[in-house]
């Protein structure tokens, strides 16, 4: 792995609270004709990149990395996932994170994937955060065609439901969206304290620059502003994250794959992501200790450039130009 002082991972001071001059923001459609905001920066003269969220993100939230692996040649590809950021909603409610079933999305991504494939050439890799990663692991397990190589930071392999054994929180969401409270909101998500904002922060980043960026860009569009997710989204991510667990398919995943996770993660099981990475041949697992927190590419600087040092690394090694 290059050291961390290495000049490449050296750039001028990046505005991370302004789009890049020289990006392309459009729609692209599904083939049921709904509108995924989509991004696009970069020669590609590396290879092409698509980079995806987690629940409840937007684009903006990864311009840093984004420009980053741009800077570096790869021709950067991201959306918003229906129903979040600037793709829309799924409820009345601006701010509820609502799906009715996962298997949309999965949807949404082999189509987006079959004609991002189709529009290039040279290396393909994907890079999924979160749910973006259960996502991405979902859909190579279920027969998604496959990328050169992938990375997954933090993936969604399970949710952390604590105080409530899983059993519990399961029983709980699938009896709400049974009384009709589907597309609700499942918890209040209260920002409006320091304190509040501080708790939020710690289970997201150590870094208090890169939360107050999020702020800003939702105070700044409040189209692209989500708060918590329905009671539908809750009982789906149990749902998909317990088949995946118990069904047989992450054996069959073949491509190369790099896994970022964090020891004290709050937000997911790491012990999940564990046993996920042991079921899935080749697959590498680097575990962060208590310097990282959910989202590991908007850390301090001593683990995000870590982490990035790790990808460009593996991606070198596994998608050479």
């Amino acid at each position: 792995m290059p050291p961390m002082d290495s000049p490449r991972f050296i750039s001028p001071a990046f505005d991370r609270r302004a789009w890049p001059m020289d990006g392309r923001l459009d729609c692209w459609k599904t083939p049921d004709g709904w509108p995924l905001r989509r991004y696009r920066l970069g020669p590609g003269d590396r290879g092409r990149m698509l980079v995806l969220g987690g629940r409840g993100d937007m684009i903006e939230k990864y311009l840093e990395v984004i420009q980053h692996w741009a800077g570096l040649g790869w021709a950067v590809t991201s959306f918003d996932w229906r129903g979040q950021g600037g793709s829309g909603r799924l409820t009345n409610d601006p701010l509820c994170g609502h799906i009715e079933h996962f298997g949309q999305w999965i949807a949404d991504l082999n189509a987006f994937v079959a004609d991002w494939r189709a529009a290039g050439s040279g290396p393909t890799v994907i890079v999924a955060h979160s749910m973006g990663g259960h996502l991405l692991l979902r859909a190579l397990a279920e027969g998604m065609v496959p990328p050169d190589a992938a990375v997954t930071v933090a993936p969604m392999m399970g949710v952390h439901s604590a105080p409530l054994p899983r059993w519990l929180a399961a029983g709980i969401a699938e009896a709400m969206c049974a009384l009709g409270f589907a597309n609700r909101q499942a918890w209040t998500q209260k920002e409006e304290s320091e304190r509040q904002r501080r708790m939020r922060q710690k289970r997201l980043t150590h870094d208090p620059d890169r939360y107050a960026d999020e702020i800003w860009w939702r105070d700044h569009g409040r189209d692209i502003a989500l708060g918590p997710p329905s009671w539908r989204w809750v009982e789906q991510a149990l749902a998909s994250t317990r088949r995946m667990e118990r069904k047989p398919g992450l054996e069959r995943i073949s491509v190369p794959l790099l896994i970022l996770a964090a020891q004290e993660d709050q937000l997911v099981s790491t012990a999940a992501i564990r046993r996920t990475a042991a079921r899935i041949p080749g697959a590498r697992l680097h575990v962060y200790g208590r310097e990282a927190a959910h989202e590991i590419l908007r850390e301090l600087d001593p683990v995000r450039l870590d982490a990035l040092a790790r990808i460009d690394s593996f991606l070198d090694e596994a998608a050479p130009r």
